[in-house]
């Protein structure tokens, strides 16, 4: 009977057609949405690769919808977060006449706090120029309106702001019931209302966080669910490395360092010299920046735990650290109980202390103090240690202290209570066709895996082009080189060009070798290029202007939704293969290399396969799409592994001729203009 309904939802004459001017029906679209229910139903876990234009959204929301089971929507970005909840959910509940009831939920991090906003604006030197004075302002009146105290809701404050963080709450800051303002607390609200929501939209961030908090048996973040549907799939791996593991930065302690001066002075100034004790962790902090310095010089700014120059001395710098805040949590908690302000700087100052001790276990002898070596009093012996991997990263402003997972698979996977139904989807899950690699890295190797290609007629609207004449990419001449062949498609192309760069160094002389040409050729065409404006500004300018050249690096390969003719060349530099100064990815390569595995074949190409579909996926994104993808490292051609990438990526027409491209956009223009 379900099933029934939902072709009938998903029919030419069906509600959705009612809706959506101009629908029409995708069989991919219905089966996706029918494996979806059959998971639901089975309480089972489905692996959904769904091609551009599959209509994958509504896929997964009707059965939802339909099923009335508590439900979470776990999206890849803020972004993508508030167009389900504000354009998607509601336009689906209209069409269906379903009473679904709908809640928002991000982190802690993107909602105002009342305390912390009072604080700042009492605080005569907490303001740091003028644009930071009226943009307080403007919070202020938002604040006193507000339903939500979502700052996305307020755009005349970009969300970059540096002021944002000083009038929002972290989990270390927060007062929780001893707030004075706690039942006006936006945070709080959000989570009630997602207690009693039907569908909960989230962010994996906020997901990761609330299954590291799990780890700690904290379990009031998130509502549980028996269904969970994670959009964009693809970024989880990533994400959850990055929850599951810790940080400590140089900036973080320099801010606890002036939140115990400020509490101390304020709430308990005769108890000690508190400044002399703020001083003490500042100075021992910068002392270990110091003692970091040469990492600086080595490739990436990065460091293993292992690799750190001058150890003795980095070791000695952060045992005098961990020491320094010690005293200061001691001074802390004989007070802590006279203001809420000092309960939240012995918190801070405890959480920084304990994850910088974390970060030194195991020491450079293998002894881990913070693991029994031996059995308990029932004979049962200590868990086996979640592998990890720590690093060092250091550059001329900052010092961070990372730790991550080695493996997710674990950690991950076993939070999937039997009683829930799993979704991941996503248009980037495979290898041509092959899983095994995400099922992998999450541990999901039983979870159903199905895929459906694009509806979009790639084989007459788009073509892949990868020059024959360019050199490799390790050559000194390959950017001067690769601007070389994407001119001529940039003067032919009337629309806009993406140019995806796989490094930030590539990006500047690219961009650079580009304006060069535009001048020599007296073109006045606009060129935007990343680190020049915000994300959210440089695609605002890009649609608007049509025929604008953008060139960007990594955050532009996925997310980017430009159709028409505002995109028809796209043009990737090198294959996205990951740096070789990722810590986290060597620890992975070297694990695998030691057990007897091929860490390029079972790790390097498939993510690197992953990245070009989404790089190549930004082409085409409706019906009526058309354009160029091209691809400057021939390897992709010339290796034996080159067939794997090319053949996962959509069945664009192929050739290596220039001729052929520009004829092509010849073509595809003058049937444009002709429909005109």
């Amino acid at each position: 009977m379900f099933l029934q309904e939902l072709s009938d939802f998903f029919a030419e004459d069906g509600p959705i057609a009612r809706e959506v001017p101009g629908y029409r029906p995708r069989q991919a679209q219905l089966e996706l949405a029918q494996a979806i229910q059959d998971t639901l139903e089975k309480n089972g876990t489905l692996i959904a690769e769904a091609g551009t234009g599959t209509g994958k959204t509504w896929a997964y929301l009707a059965p939802a919808f339909l099923s009335g089971r508590k439900t979470l929507v776990s999206t890849g970005t803020r972004t993508l977060q508030d167009q389900l909840f504000q354009r998607d959910v509601p336009r689906l509940r209209k069409a269906m006449a379903l009473p679904v009831n709908a809640a928002l939920l991000k982190g802690r991090g993107n909602y105002v706090c009342h305390y912390h906003l009072e604080r700042v604006a009492a605080d005569g030197h907490a303001l740091r120029s003028r644009t930071e004075i009226a943009q307080l302002r403007r919070i202020q009146e938002f604040t006193a309106i507000t339903r939500t105290g979502d700052k996305s809701d307020l755009s005349s404050v970009p969300e970059e702001a540096d002021l944002w963080s000083r009038v929002t709450s972290t989990r270390e800051n927060c007062l929780g019931q001893d707030c004075p303002y706690v039942k006006d607390c936006f945070v709080m609200k959000a989570r009630r209302k997602a207690q009693e929501a039907d569908i909960v939209v989230v962010n994996h961030a906020l997901f990761m966080a609330d299954l590291a908090l799990r780890e700690e048996g904290i379990t009031d973040l998130l509502p549980t669910a028996e269904l969970v549907i994670f959009d964009e799939a693809h970024q989880l791996p990533d994400v959850a490395t990055r929850f599951l593991g810790t940080g400590v930065s140089f900036h973080q302690i320099l801010d606890l360092c002036r939140q115990i001066e400020a509490a101390g002075l304020a709430h308990a100034r005769e108890a000690t010299n508190w400044s002399q004790a703020a001083k003490a962790v500042e100075q021992a902090a910068r002392e270990l920046r110091l003692a970091a310095e040469p990492v600086t010089r080595l490739p990436g700014g990065k460091s293993t735990f292992q690799a750190i120059p001058e150890p003795e001395q980095f070791d000695r710098a952060l045992d005098e650290l961990i020491e320094a805040l010690g005293a200061a949590c001691e001074r802390l908690g004989i007070v802590k109980d006279h203001h809420p302000d000092l309960q939240a700087a012995e918190k801070g100052a405890l959480d920084i202390r304990a994850k910088l001790y974390q970060w030194t276990q195991p020491d450079r002898m293998g002894n881990n103090a913070l693991r029994p070596q031996e059995p308990d009093e029932n004979g049962e012996k200590p868990p086996a240690p979640v592998l990890s991997v720590r690093w060092v990263e250091a550059g001329a402003q900052f010092m961070r202290l990372q730790s991550a997972p080695l493996s997710i698979a674990h950690l991950f996977s076993r939070f999937r209570s039997p009683e829930q139904a799993w979704v991941l989807t996503s248009a980037t899950l495979s290898v041509h066709g092959d899983f095994s690699h995400f099922q992998r890295q999450l541990g999901l190797r039983d979870a159903a895996a199905m895929r459906w290609e694009s509806p979009f007629d790639y084989a007459s609207h788009a073509m892949l082009y990868v020059p024959s004449t360019l050199p490799l990419p390790s050559s000194p001449q390959f950017n001067e080189r690769f601007v070389e062949v994407l001119w001529p498609l940039i003067r032919k192309a009337e629309g806009g060009v993406l140019v995806l760069c796989t490094t930030l160094r590539a990006v500047d002389r690219i961009a650079d070798l580009l304006e060069e040409r535009l001048d020599a050729a007296g073109l006045d065409r606009l060129l935007l290029r990343q680190g020049e404006k915000s994300r959210r500004v440089l695609l605002d300018e890009f649609r608007k202007e049509g025929s604008a050249i953008l060139v960007g690096s990594a955050s532009f390969w996925e997310g980017i939704d430009v159709p028409g003719n505002a995109l028809t060349l796209v043009a990737i530099d090198k294959l996205p293969f990951a740096p070789p100064d990722d810590p986290v990815l060597e620890a992975r390569l070297n694990a695998c290399r030691s057990r007897g595995g091929n860490p390029f074949m079972e790790f390097q190409l498939p993510e690197a396969a992953i990245a070009l579909k989404q790089g190549a996926g930004r082409l085409i994104r409706s019906e009526n799409d058309w354009g160029v993808l091209l691809v400057g490292d021939t390897r992709i051609v010339d290796k034996p592994y080159g067939k794997l990438l090319w053949r996962g990526l959509p069945p664009f027409v192929r050739t290596r001729e220039e001729k052929r491209v520009l004829q092509f956009y010849e073509e595809r223009q003058a049937a444009g203009a002709v429909q005109a």
